[in-house]
């Protein structure tokens, strides 16, 4: 009698268990494809795609220079929200530098009210543009730190694709005044992570 009940035991176990796996597995195997998919989509020419999902990654901070405090010719005035791609943000946090396939997005919004109720500042309006900069050493041997820019212009509706912009006009900047071509300073959570991970 006991061996018939540790039978049953056994069995309700076992298909409880394959119950389990079979209810959670096209949710893994879901997730498993998403983890797959590339983060930048490329076309045969190597134009990049504009990116999606962005706004779900880390955000690294939104740095402003306006019009008003540039003489009226700020050479970017917008709010660039800016989002890094998590993997590439947990290796920075790790070995405090950027890996190969770092995604790094620009999503830019012009200043729209400077007075709220919470008082007088630079508050963002709306949407105007889009950039994003990609580090990839077998795309781009020949760009200064393997790092190329893409903008999908400044004013809506956006390009639905963008060509590598020319060396002289983002690299060089970035390559003559960023730490590893990125500006870390003026994004305080990555400023934070690249100095954690030297203490490491």
């Amino acid at each position: 009698m006991k061996l018939k009940w540790l039978a049953g035991l056994s069995l309700a176990v076992g298909v409880g268990g394959l119950g389990l796996w079979l209810s959670t597995a096209p949710h893994a195997v879901a997730q498993e494809t998403a983890a797959k998919k590339p983060l930048v989509e490329f076309t045969k020419d190597g134009k990049v795609k504009q990116p999606v999902g962005y706004r779900k990654w880390v955000f690294i901070g939104s740095p402003v220079t306006p019009n008003d405090m540039n003489d009226g010719e700020a050479s970017f005035p917008e709010f660039h929200n800016t989002y890094m791609d998590p993997e590439s943000f947990a290796y920075v946090e790790e070995h405090g530098e950027y890996r190969d396939g770092t995604v790094i997005v620009k999503e830019l919004t012009a200043v729209g009210s400077k007075e709220e109720s919470s008082g007088n500042g630079y508050f963002q309006g709306e949407f105007t543009g889009l950039e994003i900069s990609i580090r990839d050493s077998k795309r781009y041997p020949d760009e200064p730190g393997n790092w190329a820019y893409f903008s999908f212009g400044h004013k809506y509706p956006l390009k639905e694709m963008a060509a590598k912009n020319g060396a002289a006009s983002c690299n060089s900047c970035h390559e003559n005044n960023a730490t590893n071509f990125v500006f870390s300073d003026v994004y305080p959570v990555l400023k934070d992570a690249l100095k954690k991970a030297k203490k490491k």
